[in-house]
C-alpha cells in the first residue's frame, strides 16, 4: 500500500485566473499549499496535477514534484487518477489510498489528511472519506455555495447537496443539535474504488447538484466522513489572497521569533 497526497493545480479560473502563481508572502500559492501537505505524516509522494507548465515550474523550483495531466478532464478526481497513472507509468495499486486536497488552500491542517487516511486504513467498508465542519449561520444553511450533508449513525455520508438539508418540517432548523454540517473539499479514495469511479460517467444527481461525489452515492459507495472544527481558509479571489498573505505572513514572523 502506498499513500499519495494529489493536488489539483490548474491555471484557468473564471474568477482568479492563475491563482496557483498569485505570489503570496514571498511564494506562489501552490508552493505554499504543497508545504502545508507536506507537514502531513504516512504520505508516500506528493504530487501536483496540472495542466500548465508555468505551474508545473513553480512547483519544480521549490523543491516539490508536479506531474502534467491534460487540459479537458472533467474534474479533479479524473486528473488526481490521471496523474497518479503519469507519475507511476502505470495504474495504482487497488489498495493504495490517494487524497485529493484543494490546490488553493494554504492553511489546511495537516492532522486531517491524517484523519481522512486513517478512516480508510481502519475499516476497509469505506471506499472514500471526505470532511465536513459545522455550519454557523442560516445564511450559509441557504446558500447554494454551501455543500450540506446528511450523516447516518457511523459518520457516513448519506447525501450531499446545496439545499438546506435536513429539512425541519415544524420549526426553523436548531444549528446547535449537529445535524447541519457543511462539506469541505477534500477527499480519500481506495485505489480500486477510484478506479471504477472514473470509468463512470456522470450521473444524473451530480449533473443536477453539480456535485461529483454524488456519483460515488449513486454507484453504492460507502463515503466516511471526519469532522473537524477548522473551515478551512480558501484562495477563491485576489481579496482572498490578500487575505491569506497576511495570515502566512503573521505565521512565518512567529517562527523567525520562535527560532532567534
Amino acid at each position: 500500500m502506498k499513500i499519495y497526497g494529489i493536488i489539483p493545480s490548474r491555471y484557468g479560473s473564471s474568477r482568479f485566473p492563475g491563482k496557483p502563481l498569485a505570489v503570496l508572502a514571498g511564494k506562489p500559492l501552490v508552493a505554499w499549499v504543497v508545504e502545508a501537505v507536506s507537514k502531513a505524516k504516512g504520505l508516500d509522494e506528493i504530487l501536483v496535477a496540472t495542466d500548465d507548465e508555468r505551474i508545473a515550474g513553480a512547483v519544480r523550483e521549490y523543491g516539490g514534484v508536479a506531474v502534467m495531466t491534460p487540459s479537458d478532464l472533467p474534474s479533479g478526481t479524473d486528473r488526481i487518477a490521471c496523474a497518479a497513472r503519469e507519475f507511476l507509468g502505470r495504474d495504482f495499486d487497488d489498495d493504495d489510498i490517494l487524497v485529493n486536497i484543494q490546490g488553493d488552500e494554504p492553511l489546511i491542517d495537516p492532522a486531517l489528511i491524517e484523519a481522512l487516511v486513517a478512516r480508510l486504513k481502519n475499516d476497509e467498508k469505506w471506499a472514500m472519506a471526505t470532511a465536513v465542519t459545522p455550519i454557523k449561520s442560516v445564511e450559509d444553511l441557504r446558500a447554494k455555495t454551501v455543500v450540506k450533508v446528511v450523516l447516518d449513525n457511523d459518520d457516513g455520508a448519506l447525501y450531499f447537496s446545496r439545499s438546506p438539508i435536513p429539512c425541519d418540517r415544524d420549526s426553523e432548523p436548531d444549528l446547535s443539535s449537529g445535524l447541519y454540517v457543511r462539506h469541505l473539499g477534500i477527499y480519500a479514495y481506495r485505489g480500486l474504488f477510484l478506479k471504477k469511479y472514473v470509468s463512470e460517467s456522470p450521473c444524473v444527481l451530480e449533473q443536477t447538484e453539480k456535485l461529483e461525489q454524488l456519483r460515488a452515492l449513486w454507484m453504492g459507495a460507502k463515503i466516511a466522513v471526519v469532522r473537524t472544527d477548522d473551515e478551512g481558509v480558501g484562495v477563491d479571489t485576489p481579496e482572498d489572497a490578500e487575505r491569506v498573505a497576511k495570515i502566512l505572513e503573521n505565521r512565518c514572523a512567529r517562527v523567525c521569533c520562535n527560532q532567534a
